[in-house]
């Protein structure tokens, strides 16, 4: 079945307008050990969870992680989880403007990844929590638009008209009706060049509109980079998104493609009261068991980054 964007869109409104927040609808383990705020580089304050190993008097590695688009910093709580028992500092931000309670800036993606540098800025330099972080050893996380963020941050510059031609070619793709629901593309505020050379390796997942980076800009990037595709994904499909990132990519790509999977199942598994809220987000394919998969996708992730920074 092929999503609308206004179903969607309707989907997301009701889940706040019914008087939920998705905090109501998490398991309370999912919570992280610390509930951060920063400053944005816009100078607005951030949100952010962080979730902690056992403090051992060492520096542990950091990995980050930005969300998809209109989600917030616990969407990812499973995977955060388990790589801090791992043994790494976990953070994640809501990305201001393009959350749960705020669509206002939803399409400025390229503003996400310098939000995701600040994040690194205060987890380096202005976090004072009780596990050191290393600052030599940085990884970064991201899902859908988070998939884009984090293929920014490490070097892909992404290139608007190449998004304006695929939507003028394939208007009946969600991302491209998403786009014209919020008015189109803010190219006043494109600002593509946001690489950030602290990220050492990367996880992406499903990421958006990867046919928008250039060749160039892919091919220079030789950091270990892990990329996850859904072979079910109706809402970022085949060959406009994963496919351009994967084959792009200058370095060495560990490559999954899950059988099955639709484009939320890399979501944490939801809650009951989650998912008699949201079914567009939170219901999988009947042969599909999203808590199963997620636990192999966690461990995966954990032995990448254990692989790609060395063990925390």
């Amino acid at each position: 079945m092929r999503h609308s964007t206004p179903r969607l869109l309707c989907a997301l409104s009701a889940f706040i307008l019914i008087g939920a927040s998705p905090a109501a609808a998490l398991a309370q383990s999912d919570a992280p050990d610390e509930v951060i705020h920063f400053t944005g580089p816009g100078g607005e304050t951030v949100e952010g969870g962080v979730w902690l190993p056992a403090a051992d008097g060492s520096p542990h590695p950091l990995v980050v992680i930005s969300h998809g688009n209109s989600g917030w910093y616990r969407g990812h709580a499973d995977t955060a989880e388990a790589l801090a028992e791992a043994g790494f500092v976990v953070a994640a931000l809501t990305h201001p403007g393009d959350n749960y309670q705020d669509q206002s800036r939803g399409l400025r993606l390229t503003g996400r990844a310098p939000q995701l540098s600040a994040l690194i800025d205060y987890m380096t330099d202005g976090w004072s929590g009780p596990v050191a972080v290393d600052a030599q050893r940085i990884g970064a996380f991201g899902f859908s638009a988070g998939g884009f963020t984090v293929t920014s941050i490490i070097g892909g510059v992404s290139d608007a008209r190449a998004i304006q031609a695929h939507c003028a070619a394939e208007p009946e793709v969600f991302a491209c009706r998403l786009i014209g629901a919020f008015g189109g593309l803010d190219l006043a505020n494109w600002r593509p060049q946001a690489r950030d050379a602290r990220v050492k390796a990367a996880v992406i997942a499903a990421p958006a509109l990867g046919l928008s980076f250039t060749d160039e800009s892919l091919a220079a990037i030789t950091i270990p980079v892990q990329v996850w595709q859904a072979a079910d994904d109706l809402i970022l499909p085949s060959p406009f998104n994963v496919e351009p990132v994967r084959d792009g990519l200058g370095g060495a790509v560990d490559y999954h493609r899950v059988e099955n999977a639709g484009h939320y199942d890399f979501l944490t598994p939801c809650e009951p009261r989650m998912q008699a809220a949201m079914p567009e987000l939170c219901t999988s394919a009947p042969a599909f068991d999203r808590a199963a998969f997620k636990r192999a996708f966690n461990a995966e992730v954990v032995r990448f980054f254990r692989q790609a920074m060395g063990e925390p």
